[in-house]
């Protein structure tokens, strides 16, 4: 049995997601205190998990250039605070636990965002990714930015996506040589000159000339996350992801993922195994099945059906409260209402060979699934098996476990039943004993060395 990969999926707002926060067992006061966040890193650390996943966005639910009342009265991914500048003080208070942050490619420019994952490479040892977004919210992000009159499409997106990425790779491995960095008080030499080198990139998107200012931390390039689940997204991660995030719902659904995703890798030019595929699981635990069951049904009635019309307008672009229930889901299009925006989250529903289903019928089981991922229910015993199985019948390299009523006491209550079960089944290694290396994130999730192979296509093509 393989060692799974195991981290926590967070938000820096008042809920993940749909509004959760009114719980008493919420997170609506410690949300935005320092405190809440380091005593999760240590629970989380001490436990044994992997990393701690942040995914940000710099938008929030619009529709047509409005904010929805829903969303401020609400919380829906409002208001939110920045994560990149919590990681050093969280990786201040740890010793093994990675961290992983959202970042767009469509807002930020490449040399701004090499410099601070490259920093953070240093502040934390070699604990940091970066989860490579091209977009989330767009509309919003562009109004925001002053790009409204810019807007591109999914496609478009993904190409810029591809040069940005080429030039931050090309800042991190080709500027300095390992050894330019000589710190010699003797010779009055900090670094080499003659081994540290100008990046020159002339393309399409970005221009950028000069030596990068960062050295090389421990992994130099910082372990790259994509969740792209388009036909474009799953080229751009199996050609340059490490991990992909995916969001399996069902177990015939994430073993068609894993494989393809894996096939495409290797069409890629990549070894299918060198490419980590972790899902997110919303898991809810009982001290019996009928107890969790209790908890999960408490837990879905706080999901509120306007909250997540508004929650899916604000990510596709379609707000279906302008059509009947009981209308296929297929009239948004008719209706004038498709956008590139939401292409992705429309093709989850709309399956060709199956029935087209009713607006109703697809707002209800967004509500109740939205975009997280498995849904595991039930005592520590069942839930451990279920996670065999699916990493049995998926080829699944691991899971983030998310939110559910928004406090951490949910990470406490897997990490003190479920955790000890995985480790007695081989799924987990054991905690490693305090006086241990410590391995960089890239070793932790991918099983390789501290930096990226040099096979790797962002790597060879760094050069601009």
């Amino acid at each position: 049995m393989k060692h799974i990969s195991l981290g926590v999926f967070e938000m820096l707002n008042p809920n993940n997601g749909l509004p959760t926060w009114t719980h008493p067992d919420a997170k609506a006061n410690s949300w935005d205190q320092m405190e809440y966040w380091v005593r999760t890193a240590k629970l989380l650390d001490e436990a044994g998990f992997d990393f701690l996943f942040f995914a940000d966005t710099y938008g929030f639910p619009t529709i047509e250039g409005t904010v929805p009342e829903e969303v401020i009265r609400h919380g829906i991914q409002f208001p939110g605070l920045d994560p990149m500048l919590l990681i050093s003080a969280l990786a201040s208070q740890t010793s093994r636990l990675g961290f992983v942050v959202t970042s767009p490619t469509t807002v930020e420019h490449p040399y701004a965002t090499a410099r601070r994952f490259a920093s953070l490479d240093h502040y934390t040892a070699g604990r940091i990714g970066w989860n490579v977004v091209t977009g989330s919210s767009q509309t919003t992000t562009d109004r925001l930015f002053g790009l409204d009159d810019q807007q591109t499409s999914h496609d478009e997106r993904y190409a810029r996506a591809e040069e940005f990425l080429q030039v931050c790779s090309a800042l991190w491995e080709t500027s300095w040589e390992d050894d330019a960095e000589t710190r010699d008080p003797e010779m009055g030499t900090y670094a080499d000159p003659e081994k540290v080198h100008d990046v020159a990139h002339d393309g399409v998107h970005y221009r950028c000339h000069g030596p990068f200012a960062v050295s090389p931390g421990p992994q130099r390039t910082p372990v790259l996350f994509q969740a792209g689940t388009s036909s474009r997204g799953r080229a751009f991660a199996a050609a340059h992801a490490e991990a992909v995030f995916i969001q399996g719902q069902n177990a015939p659904q994430a073993a068609k993922q894993v494989a393809s995703i894996r096939e495409t890798a290797r069409a890629s030019g990549r070894a299918p195994e060198s490419v980590k595929i972790i899902s997110g699981m919303t898991v809810v635990l009982g001290t019996s099945h009928h107890e969790a069951q209790v908890r999960r049904e408490e837990l879905e009635d706080l999901y509120a059906p306007a909250d997540a019309a508004v929650v899916f307008a604000g990510m596709t672009g379609i707000d279906l409260r302008r059509l009947e229930r009981t209308a296929p889901v297929t009239e948004a299009v008719a209706a004038g209402l498709d956008s590139q925006q939401g292409q992705t989250l429309i093709d989850r529903y709309v399956k060709p060979g199956s029935p087209v289903p009713t607006i109703g019928e697809v707002l209800d089981r967004f509500r109740l699934q939205a975009l997280r991922g498995f849904q595991l229910t039930g005592t520590a015993d069942e839930v451990a098996q279920r996670i065999q199985d699916l990493v049995e019948t998926t080829d699944i390299d691991g899971f983030m476990l998310e939110p559910t009523f928004g406090d951490s006491d949910v990470f406490a209550e897997f990490a003190q039943t479920v955790v000890p079960l995985l480790r007695q089944r081989e799924l987990m290694p054991p905690i490693p004993a305090p006086e241990s290396p410590v391995a960089t994130l890239r070793e932790r999730v991918t099983g390789s060395g501290p930096r990226r192979s040099s096979h790797h296509p962002s790597r060879e093509s760094g050069q601009g």
